[in-house]
């Protein structure tokens, strides 16, 4: 092959490749995930990567372009017969984008064969055909849980998404963290109440939500740019800045609510707000992991009551670490009813490789072994199967290098890949049943037991 011909194998733009240091790491935080979802009762499903396009473009609010549509490569008759044959809409297919149109097209599919409520957890690689840039990728597995019922679904389950937040990142273990809570009602309900016309909200709403990255300021003339006045701009910068303990915030709403006209949904947003914070408390969440934050607005369309952002204190700038709120006509869009869902979404890939780059977190050791039984002589490699073999049954991660090797090339080689202990058996040893047990990291070597090696490891290991 000539050079200009060579294929180029980099990785496309936007589309991760991990080394194994990274695999496991992401392997880990899915484990922890994983086991706080199912501690609260979330089943798994899976839902296919490719869906009918129509599907995916049913929610309404998200634009083409961030769709990848697929066709199969077909060699030239068969595309041919696919031309001829004149395939209609219904027949294009896209990768999913994100989880919750896949999921709302799975409970139409299985709605006589699912129980509601219905509390689902998903791990599954998206794309987005998007600009990549740091943090963004167009390739990315988001860790979702929903719940969805038929017709009403109890606050309470909004009150637990804080407290399954708290758990994830409280074992994960990367410092300080603020779950923001607000209510799509309490904003919607404001602006109402100071006359802002039904067909502003919307938009006012969107623009409230980019207050931490375009300022106040900015904010304010983005509000008058959509014909709201002055005044009203200023209301709204002054009511979403209103801070303090819950309990103060609260209280601050519910005085403000009493002399504000048109105050319906504001009073029921409030109502909506203090019984999922109370559930909160209830649920043990400490105090320091959750506010009332009034300028959460969470931009995407269907979110109509509780939201939620959480962010890492002291590395604000990398954004909302997990996201999410209720909804009410996002589910049964197929179905034609009203299904209310709640859920949150932690976008793993982008949350893995903000946290290295920051130093957060720090990659897991190249493989999951933990000793290695090195090759002193060939024809000891039966002994060396064997107590591999014995170690792993201990549970304990082995691997048995097969290659002859100097000694010292055989520990660098497994200090390399962060394997910690080395058994060393040579014809002595093995003639008196007995093994050196080297601790890489400490540089000690001491004389074990063949029978005694599992659980001198063990006692090592912790």
């Amino acid at each position: 092959m000539a050079k200009s011909d060579k294929i180029n194998f980099s990785t496309p733009s936007g589309f991760p490749e991990f080394l194994p240091s990274e695999k496991r790491l992401e392997l880990h935080l899915l484990d922890i995930i994983r086991r706080v979802f199912e501690s609260y009762g979330f089943t798994p499903i899976e839902t296919p990567a490719v869906e009918r396009l129509e599907v995916l473009q049913a929610k309404g609010n998200q634009g083409d372009n961030i769709i990848y549509g697929i066709d199969p490569i077909l060699p030239p008759n068969r595309q041919a017969e696919r031309d001829k044959s004149g395939e209609t809409g219904s027949e294009s297919r896209a990768l999913k984008f994100d989880q919750t149109v896949p999921l709302a097209a799975y409970i139409a599919r299985h709605l006589n064969e699912l129980i509601f409520p219905f509390a689902r957890y998903q791990t599954d690689v998206v794309f987005r055909g998007e600009r990549a840039k740091d943090g963004r990728f167009r390739q990315f597995r988001q860790c979702d849980i929903d719940v969805v019922a038929r017709r009403e679904l109890s606050l309470l389950y909004d009150a637990q998404m804080p407290a399954i937040i708290t758990e994830i990142f409280e074992a994960i273990n990367i410092g300080d963290f603020l779950i923001r809570i607000n209510n799509r009602k309490v904003l919607t309900g404001f602006f109402k109440s100071v006359g802002i016309a039904e067909n502003q909200i919307k938009s006012c709403i969107g623009i409230v939500d980019t207050l931490e990255k375009i300022g106040e300021s900015k904010v304010k003339q983005d509000l008058e740019k959509e014909g709201i006045l002055e005044e009203q701009a200023r209301k709204i910068i002054e009511f979403i800045k209103i801070n303090g303990s819950v309990d103060e915030v609260l209280d601050k709403l519910k005085h403000l609510a009493q002399n504000l006209p048109e105050n319906e949904q504001l009073s029921l947003g409030i109502t909506e707000l203090e019984t999922v914070i109370t559930g909160v408390r209830n649920l043990g969440v400490a105090e320091n992991r959750f506010c009332i934050d009034l300028s959460i607005a969470r931009g995407l369309d269907y979110y109509t009551g509780t939201v939620y952002e959480t962010t890492l204190l002291g590395h604000e700038a990398l954004g909302s670490i997990c996201s999410g709120g209720r909804y009410e006509e996002l589910v049964g869009v197929f179905l034609g009813e009203k299904m209310p869902g709640v859920g949150i979404s932690i976008g793993l890939t982008r949350l893995i490789s903000r946290l290295l780059k920051a130093g957060i977190l720090n990659t897991l050791a190249a493989t999951p072994a933990q000793v290695m039984v090195v090759n002193m002589q060939e024809n000891l490699m039966p002994t060396y199967l064997k107590i591999s073999q014995r170690l792993r049954q201990a549970g304990i991660n082995a691997i048995t290098n097969f290659d002859k090797r100097p000694l010292g090339k055989q520990f660098q080689l497994a200090d390399k890949q962060g394997i910690q202990f080395c058994v060393i058996i040579g014809s002595e040893e093995a003639a008196a049943q007995k093994s050196s047990l080297k601790d890489l990291k400490t540089g000690e070597q001491v004389e074990v037991l063949l029978e005694n090696l599992a659980e001198e490891i063990k006692r090592r290991l912790t």
